[in-house]
């Protein structure tokens, strides 16, 4: 028998649970065990007025934010909406049903105000940090180290050819906030300082952004993401924003392994990365002033493709400070005797320079194969040659080959972040606006991370 239809009707009173309504399994319910925000009010305090309307609640601001990134909800429009319709989020975010949910545009406010006065995002990025380190998720022994381009909120029609760019003739009242950031971060390290080189295009939305074509395609505007993990569960230790450029993405290893070591007291016993981060003073600093051992492939041109002689073919006597041909001749810095030494100084590049005698060369059997086209054979020597032998002995070890395993794990991070929480393009402009939106995506990423590795206890029927 076809059963009566059914139709809505009102009713005066209603028994109604959200937290009955949440699924058990769901990954806000299993992320809220971990989310402390007692210490926010604290710490926003000085940046309120005593006097003056109520604000809305930053604590209820910040779990809408975490929502967003952890769902993969890009939009704070569509944030809000969504926080308004579903159940689970309105659970997260300590919401009734007849609660309202804050405008979109609260948060732009807040964002570019207290939010970013205060640094409250690196507070809360650093908060989840530490819970993952008293559960026992990191133990800092091996970090890892990798960068990934994120494309900016800009493009190439609004931009100006470097030939054409003038920086100076910006007026910092009248300019935006993003061209303002640029202006301050001229002097940073890990933008305008990275390097000389002007970009080919500067944007005029997000100056800052790198004009790259890194990934062989289209070239675009770019802000680079830069991880440094503890291998053990793969938990984000510290993220740094930088100009997409090699520079400042290895510039940007030191910062992070620093600020670690200040923030947690955590000294690994070594540092994993791919071939960008091994140039000679990136190990010498790991080596020999940090004692990290340095399981990083060293980034060396010195081979030849004409079928000369390499300077692997060279010996070297560290007492003599001589380098041997394969001929048995010996290279020096210097073929004149002086009465008092001389201090041999590099180039600008870090280099020293050895050369054959001219005598010697010439008679050689083997000038051919060495220097056929010079009257002499010169072999360069990088004043941080001790750490890159020492990370060229850590290459043949078993560890090394571990390591080498360990080091995906950074890649795959990457690949949840875009894919999984939808971080293919920015949404802020300038380095503030990325630095905001790389410790957002980092600690929901760090909050997952806790969800699943300690899942909450069964409970007795």
């Amino acid at each position: 028998m076809m059963g009566s239809r059914q139709q809505a009707q009102s009713a005066l009173f209603y028994e109604f649970s959200i937290e009955t309504h949440v699924p058990a399994g769901h990954m806000l319910r299993a992320v809220d065990r971990f989310v402390d925000l007692d210490g926010i009010r604290q710490h926003l305090a000085p940046f309120y007025s005593s006097t003056g309307r109520p604000s809305v609640d930053p604590e209820l601001m910040i779990r809408m934010l975490l929502v967003g990134y952890i769902m993969g909800i890009r939009s704070e429009r569509r944030l809000c909406e969504e926080v308004h319709l579903n159940l689970a989020y309105r659970w997260f975010c300590c919401l009734d049903l007849t609660s309202p949910v804050p405008d979109y545009s609260t948060f732009s406010k807040n964002r570019h105000g207290r939010f970013r006065d205060s640094n409250l995002l690196r507070h809360l990025f650093e908060t989840v940090v530490a819970r993952c380190i008293a559960e026992g998720l990191a133990s800092g022994q091996r970090f890892a180290a990798d960068a990934s381009i994120i494309q900016a909120d800009a493009n190439r029609q609004n931009s100006t050819p470097k030939a054409d760019w003038q920086p100076d003739k910006i007026d910092p009242e009248e300019a935006p906030q993003a061209a303002r950031e640029y202006l301050a971060a001229l002097d940073d390290a890990a933008f305008g300082a990275a390097s000389q080189v002007d970009p080919k295009f500067t944007s005029h939305s997000d100056p800052a952004s790198q004009w790259t074509g890194a990934r062989g395609g289209p070239a675009y505007f770019a802000y680079s993401t830069n991880y440094l993990i503890d291998t053990d569960n793969g938990v984000i230790l510290d993220v740094e924003a930088t100009r997409s450029i090699r520079q400042a993405e290895v510039g940007s290893v030191r910062t992070m392994i620093d600020r670690v070591s200040d923030t947690f007291a955590l000294q690994p016993e070594r540092q994993i990365a791919d071939t960008a981060y091994g140039t000679g003073e990136m190990l010498d600093w790991l080596d020999r002033q940090r004692g990290i051992a340095p399981h990083i492939p060293v980034f060396d041109k010195s081979a030849r493709r004409d079928g000369t002689f390499e300077r692997t073919d060279f010996t070297y006597d560290a007492e003599q400070d001589t380098y041997t041909c394969p001929g048995g001749k010996e290279l020096k810095q210097n073929r004149r005797a002086f009465t008092t030494a001389r201090e041999q100084k590099p180039d600008e590049h870090g280099m020293l320079r050895y050369r054959a005698s001219k005598a010697d060369c010439d008679v050689c059997e083997l000038k051919e194969r060495c220097c056929p086209k010079a009257p002499a054979r010169k072999v360069l020597r990088s004043i941080y040659e001790p750490s890159r032998d020492r990370a060229r002995a850590i290459a043949q070890t078993t560890e090394y080959a571990i390591s080498c395993k360990l080091r995906k794990k950074v890649e795959m991070l990457f690949a949840h972040l875009k894919r999984i929480l939808g971080l293919n393009r920015l949404r802020l402009r300038g380095p503030l606006g990325a630095r905001d939106e790389f410790h957002l995506a980092a600690t929901a990423q760090n909050l997952r991370k806790l969800a699943k590795l300690l899942p909450p206890p069964k409970t007795a029927c």
